[in-house]
């Protein structure tokens, strides 16, 4: 085969290539699921994000890094789940609550990157939780976020973290969380 020939076989073949299936591949190579239809399993609805309520975004990128400003228990009304931990609400129903919250978060990373599978690794996620001042155990709400990214991601949702108290949230909610995400290009 001379020269000019396997440019044009190489050019044929390039051609009859699907660029999403291109993407596919190198989405299998991060997971041996696909990460979306998981979250349907979960029986969980992405929807499009909510706006910021000031003069900030929801997420920014730079490069493989997505920083993702923090995010509240939106329910799938809209209305947002509103308390203080240990006075309004219980510990588990805290944990509802971040679980909610890592579902906006969700969202916003969707519209951000357009295809969760491109995650690569949830790297550090800011727990803030709306307390009673006396109130102790900020993670065991927190984990309400956290499980979620495991069962979603698995081992690649595990990240490091902070949970802290806080003495009010904005529209009194009981949480509002922030993460960093490392996505594929």
């Amino acid at each position: 085969m001379t020269m000019k020939q396997s440019i044009i076989l190489f050019l044929i073949i390039l051609s009859s290539c699907n660029p999403k299936s291109l993407e596919t591949t190198n989405s299998e190579r991060l997971y041996d699921y696909d990460v979306e239809e998981r979250i349907k399993e979960l029986g969980i609805e992405l929807r499009l994000p909510s706006e910021p309520i000031a003069n900030y975004v929801n997420s920014v990128r730079s490069g493989h890094i997505v920083f993702m400003s923090g995010n509240g228990p939106r329910k799938p009304d809209g209305t947002f789940v509103v308390g203080k931990i240990g006075s309004d609400l219980t510990i588990d129903e805290g944990y509802e609550a971040a679980r909610l919250t890592a579902i906006e978060q969700l969202s916003v990373l969707k519209a951000q990157i357009g295809d969760l599978n491109k995650v690569e690794k949830i790297i550090k996620v800011l727990g803030m939780v709306n307390a009673e001042p006396t109130f102790t155990e900020h993670p065991a709400v927190i984990n309400g976020f956290s499980d979620l990214m495991v069962e979603i991601f698995g081992e690649r949702g595990r990240h490091a973290r902070a949970a802290v108290g806080m003495g009010s949230l904005p529209m009194n909610i009981p949480c509002e969380i922030e993460m960093i995400v490392q996505v594929k290009e």
